[in-house]
């Protein structure tokens, strides 16, 4: 892509910085993972938190609901969960004497919150894989769009494992990251009980975009200009995940797709046009490291374990040079 024809990802770093700022305000401490959330959104994708109970996760998915002013939906995944409770279905009105739509919590929103999504069925989870994926809802035939933009934050607790249902592999590849919020620091934990000590500050927390404008935000990041050498890049970088002795399965087209959205993404929030190696390598762990899986760990020796594998292709897997990006 010609630079002139590069876009203006001004707006992108601008506003980004907005919402950072302003999720801090009551998620104090945790300034990476904010920022990789916001990224989630701004490259289009959904993300998984995956934590110990009371650590902040519904507070951050609220916070970024209020921050965009948009509509928040949350549904607490249950063993007894339908489908249909998160689709919705098509009810009998006695008075008109025919069928009508009722939606499910899935539709008319924004922000939607799946809290302890592994607590349902598989089959319940599956009804999010086409919401999630097309951004669309077929129920007896019928498709239904959701709104745009449409950004997935789900929660799971990894230690209470007794009457879970372990997310499959298709579905965690619906997600673009998978995070973790983890312990704050103690003068972080200090000044969180002094700000909710007498009320909440999201009673308080104040809009800072629009949907409307993460929408064309969204499009911006995707303008963001990705050299061959780079797409080789992540190639490679599939490619030895894939070849890799100590994985079982690597990672797949979509999860090469992934990795370039979310470097487009980090791009743009760091003020460039363009993707380099960097981008690459900033969010390589957290895209694939739910999307492959080791031969040997299981549970939370495999989410190390491959970490550490990507790691180890990182620093094995040659980046472009900079005449090679030119």
């Amino acid at each position: 892509m010609p630079q002139e024809n590069r876009p203006d990802v001004a707006p992108v770093q601008e506003l980004g910085n907005k919402l950072i700022h302003n999720i801090e305000t009551v998620i104090m401490g945790k300034s990476e993972v904010v920022r990789k959330v916001v990224l989630c959104l701004l490259a289009d994708g959904h993300v998984l938190l995956e934590d110990i109970p009371g650590t902040g996760k519904t507070t951050l998915a609220r916070a970024i609901a209020l921050s965009m002013g948009s509509a928040f939906h949350r549904v607490q995944f249950t063993p007894d969960l339908l489908p249909s409770d998160l689709t919705g279905a098509n009810i009998y009105n006695q008075k008109e004497q025919q069928f009508e739509f009722r939606f499910g919590p899935v539709f008319q929103t924004h922000v939607l919150l799946a809290d302890e999504i592994n607590r349902a069925t598989p089959r319940t989870q599956s009804s999010l894989l086409e919401c999630m994926e097309e951004r669309q809802v077929s129920v007896d035939g019928v498709t239904r769009s959701m709104w745009k933009p449409y950004f997935v934050i789900a929660t799971q607790n990894p230690i209470e494992i007794q009457g879970t249902f372990p997310l499959p592999e298709a579905q965690l590849d619906r997600f673009l990251m998978r995070l973790s919020l983890g312990y704050p620091a103690e003068q972080d934990e200090k000044e969180m009980l002094l700000g909710f000590a007498e009320t909440s500050p999201l009673q308080s927390l104040q809009a800072v975009t629009t949907a409307e404008e993460i929408g064309k935000i969204q499009e911006l990041c995707r303008r963001v200009h990705v050299s061959d050498a780079v797409s080789g890049y992540i190639v490679a970088i599939a490619n030895a995940t894939r070849t890799d002795e100590g994985l079982r399965y690597g990672a797949s087209p979509r999860g090469s797709l992934a990795l370039l959205h979310a470097a487009q993404a980090n791009a743009a929030l760091e003020g460039r046009a363009y993707v380099l190696p960097d981008d690459v390598k900033a969010v390589c762990g957290d895209v694939l490291g739910h999307r492959v899986i080791c031969r040997t760990a299981r549970g939370a020796q495999a989410k190390e374990a491959a970490a550490e594998i990507l790691r180890q292709i990182l620093v094995r897997v040659p980046a472009p040079t900079e005449d090679a990006l030119r």
